[in-house]
Formats: C-alpha cells, sequence, structure tokens
C-alpha cells in the first residue's frame, strides 16, 4: 500500500536526511555471474571499465523548475487521483554519474500537468486545494522509483513533460525535465481526452527548453495495454 505521507522540500531534506545521508550507491554494472563478470572486464567494461574511463555516466541535464513546483508532495507510487489519460508508469532510475552505479534512498519527486494542461496547486487555474499528478518515491536497492500517472497534456508555449527532482544525502541533487518522442505523442493525442484540444504547440525541437538539454531527458517508451512504460536513468553528483 502506498504511503500518503506528506513531506515537503524542507522535510525531505530535514526528516529524510539522515535517511539519504547514510544511502550508499550498489549494485554496479558487474553481473552475479563470475565468468560473464570476468568477460565484461576483460572487454573494458564494468566497474573496471568505469575506472579505468572506458565507460562513463553522463550526469543529467539540468534543467528549470518551473513555476508550478510545490513543497508539500505526497510520498506515493500512484499519483493519478482519478484524473482521465493514458495510463503512464514511470521508472526512474537514480545512478551516480561517477561511478555508474545505482543509488538506493534518493527521493524522486514528479510533477505534471493533467491531459487539459492544468497544474495541481495553482490558484492561476483554481486548483490550489489540489494536488493530483505529484508525488515522491524513494528508490530501491536498484535505484529505482517507480510511478503510476497518465500521459501528460499539453499548453501553449512548452512540449509535453514531466518535472522531477531529486533528493539526496539532505541535498538537491537534481532538477530537470523529462521529454517523449513527439510520434509517441501524436499518436497518444489522437485518442481521448487528449483529441479534444487538437494542434498542440510547440513540438520538441521548437521548444527552447527542450532545446537544452531535452534530447537526453527524453524517457524510452514502450507499450503496454492500454498505455506505456516510460524509463530513463538519470546520472547525479552524490555531492
Amino acid at each position: 500500500m502506498d504511503e500518503s505521507t506528506q513531506i515537503s522540500r524542507r522535510a525531505t531534506l530535514a526528516k529524510l536526511g539522515g535517511l539519504l545521508a547514510g544511502a550508499v550507491a550498489v549494485g554496479g554494472l558487474k553481473t552475479a555471474d563470475s565468468s560473464s563478470a570476468t568477460e565484461e572486464e576483460a572487454s573494458g567494461a564494468g566497474p573496471a571499465g568505469v575506472e579505468s574511463g572506458a565507460v562513463t555516466c553522463v550526469l543529467a541535464p539540468e534543467q528549470t523548475e518551473g513555476p508550478y513546483y510545490l513543497d508539500d508532495a505526497s510520498v506515493r507510487r500512484n499519483v493519478t487521483e482519478g484524473k482521465a489519460g493514458v495510463p503512464l508508469v514511470l521508472r526512474l532510475s537514480v545512478v551516480s554519474a561517477s561511478t555508474c552505479k545505482p543509488i538506493k534512498g534518493a527521493a524522486v519527486e514528479i510533477w505534471h500537468c493533467d491531459a487539459g494542461g492544468v497544474y495541481s496547486g495553482t490558484s492561476v487555474q483554481g486548483t490550489q486545494d489540489e494536488r493530483f499528478l505529484r508525488g515522491v518515491q524513494r528508490t530501491d536497492a536498484k535505484g529505482l522509483a517507480l510511478f503510476r500517472t497518465i500521459y501528460p497534456g499539453w499548453y501553449q508555449g512548452r512540449t509535453v513533460h514531466i518535472h522531477v527532482m531529486v533528493h539526496l544525502g539532505g541535498n538537491v541533487v537534481h532538477t530537470g525535465q523529462l521529454y517523449f518522442p513527439d510520434a509517441v505523442t501524436d499518436a497518444v493525442y489522437k485518442r481521448g481526452p487528449y483529441a479534444s484540444r487538437p494542434n498542440r504547440d510547440p513540438r520538441n525541437g521548437s521548444d527552447s527548453i527542450y532545446r537544452n538539454g531535452g534530447k537526453r531527458s527524453t524517457l524510452k517508451l514502450v507499450k503496454s495495454g492500454s498505455g506505456y512504460v516510460g524509463s530513463i536513468a538519470m546520472g547525479v553528483m552524490r555531492s
């Protein structure tokens, strides 16, 4: 059962700080099978490849937090709150940009608009008392945080995106945005409730924020039933 505990950015840093400060990177590129590990190291992959510089991880692009961040997100996996839309499961991994190893215990926070382009928690859109499509999850031993949400809608001036923030060791170590391939979005937007708002603008290539690192922040999407599973690994610096 998902937690419904309310945490704020301050609470994330204060209450989770001790937990996250003690988190260690676990796993890595080496497989459990010793022969496979030997083959990886012989070919310059695995931990030896990282150490030698043959394999490197990429620091996730920093992007603007945007105007709709709130510091009272719930710790929960399902953030839909009954909002209509194409189902989307997010598999967000946090890894060390210096070692490529997954990081356990990071707090991953997401927020995005609904199918109509509306954010929760803003008086501008009359949703100040609502908290749909917002949530926090901690990464497991494989560095993975899971969310159940819906495919975001669009609003004038921005391409389709999800905001993301990663807290680690008492600090915000990454603030970014996650994007979607235009071709997939085109297919999704032919379905309801998105189809009632045609002619989205802009697309990825015309979005000023996407142009600064958006390609490396684009989710890998796989069809799953009536929806999609979106995955990405975010490389962060531990301090």
